[in-house]
């Protein structure tokens, strides 16, 4: 595609940057427990947020999300072009019912745990196209509501395999504009549907991490970037089982990305005193760990360039109860504390 600003088969590369102007995060209690729990603006010791349904207080955690990062950036409903978000309930009624009162022109998305890279580039693209001034991306997810809908109701006290994840209750909203200031979303690597059959829906970082190689090895391949182009290639949601696989495939295809390779599922938790089996998983994952600590080591100094790779499992309930084996997506998103293309 020459002349375009497409790299390759999957990537797309921005010639105007578009800065991060604010990030925020809300999680629950137990994230509030973990390692990550100073990077937060706002932990709540009440997972339902004052409200009556698991449902309506994930939704309450995106509305909280987005008022805090307008506030960081000074800016109203009225400001934002655009919002892009979505969330794991059924017809993203979490992000939808956040939306509706803000007058905000909204777009609904359905990427599973890789919402916040497809939201983020998508709204990264429309700044940068000229198509919005100010764009915003959000998700969430929350452990009740999504145990409900995808395995038992946590009254059934059902028992979690080994390989299991927790799904983390978070939501996180970014603000993009062209400011100028870092940082920057260089450009992204959209992702193509992988599945190698995996069927154990207790087993997603299985499942995901044949996407994040394909999405990795894609990224590099469009671009002609190394590894060492990068401070921190993290995955969204994999966890440890999915992480160590994903380790496994990469060296197969002579790629070995040593402590460059990270992943939020293994970074929100204490794994062994939290309890939380393979790590954590969810929208919200990716979402609290990027907006919450990623953009700080951005911001900081601490790393130059992220490339931030969310991962989705594309299964539904119904899916799952006739058979059928989990697709898995990854989109992977070059942020920049320095400007310049990818």
């Amino acid at each position: 595609m020459t002349g375009t600003k497409h790299l390759g088969r999957q990537t797309v590369r921005f010639e105007s940057p578009p800065s991060i102007l604010s990030a925020a995060s809300v999680v629950g209690k137990k994230e509030g427990e973990g390692p990550l729990k100073d990077r937060f603006d706002i932990l709540a010791s009440d997972t339902k947020f004052g409200q009556d349904t698991w449902e309506k207080a994930e939704s309450q955690m995106q509305t909280l999300a987005l008022q805090e990062a307008l506030k960081k950036a000074d800016l109203s409903y009225a400001s934002v072009d655009m919002l892009f978000g979505g969330d794991l309930l059924n017809q993203c009624i979490g992000t939808s019912f956040a939306a509706r009162g803000t007058d905000i022109p909204f777009l609904g998305l359905y990427g599973a745990c890789s919402t916040m890279g497809e939201s983020l580039s998508l709204a990264a693209m429309a700044v940068e196209g000229g198509y919005a001034e100010y764009a915003a991306a959000m998700t969430s997810s929350h452990f009740a509501s999504a145990e409900r809908q995808y395995r038992t109701p946590l009254e059934y006290g059902g028992q979690r395999t080994p390989t299991a994840q927790w799904t983390v209750t978070g939501a996180g909203a970014v603000i993009l504009g062209q400011a100028g200031t870092p940082p920057f979303v260089r450009g992204f690597t959209s992702g193509k549907v992988v599945d190698l059959d995996v069927a154990d829906a207790n087993n997603m970082g299985a499942a995901m991490a044949p996407a994040f190689v394909d999405t990795v090895l894609a990224h590099f391949r469009d671009t002609g970037k190394r590894p060492s182009d990068y401070d921190l290639i993290v995955s969204g949601d994999l966890g440890q089982v999915g992480l160590d696989l994903a380790r496994d495939l990469l060296s197969r295809e002579g790629l070995d990305l040593g402590n460059r390779l990270g992943d939020c599922g293994t970074m929100i938790y204490d794994r062994e005193a939290q309890d939380v089996h393979a790590g954590g998983s969810g929208c919200g994952c990716s979402a609290v760990v990027f907006a919450g600590h990623l953009l700080k080591l951005l911001e900081t100094g601490k790393l130059k360039h992220l490339l931030f790779c969310p991962t989705g499992a594309l299964l539904s309930p119904v899916s799952t109860q006739q058979g059928q084996s989990i697709p898995a997506i990854c989109h992977a998103v070059a942020v920049s504390s320095e400007g310049g293309c990818l």
